[in-house]
């Protein structure tokens, strides 16, 4: 019998940790990012005053990322370069890797092996 908690089998939770390095803000994500979520990730996403246009997202933990998450980088991408900033993913997992290439988005927003070197200036 399975315990009414049990979440085997169901997507992971999104969870979005903000950390600022060297003046450049890292968000590091965990888990699914789908149209159930993705107003999350937009609002951690939004330049507040406190923050500024240089933004890394640690995608090292994030299992799936969907169409409506594309949508949204490309639009803080957009902004970013408004701001006189840029935005920087690293640690693509091969589930993300592949939608980000497929769709094109690795050509807009530069991508890195690991979040080390996407903090280099």
């Amino acid at each position: 019998m399975a315990d009414i908690h049990d979440t085997v089998g169901q997507p992971a939770r999104l969870s979005i940790t903000q950390t600022v390095t060297a003046g450049i803000r890292v968000l590091s994500l965990t888990g699914e990012v789908d149209a159930d979520n993705v107003d999350m990730l937009r609002q951690a996403l939004r330049m507040e005053e406190d923050s500024g246009p240089l933004t890394v997202l640690d995608l090292g933990a994030v299992t799936f990322m969907d169409s409506s998450a594309i949508s949204v980088l490309a639009g803080a991408r957009r902004d970013a370069d408004a701001a006189g900033g840029w935005i920087r993913m690293a640690a693509l997992t091969q589930p993300v890797r592949r939608v980000v290439e497929i769709v094109g988005l690795d050509t807009v927003i530069a991508c890195y092996p690991t979040l080390a070197q996407a903090l280099k200036p």
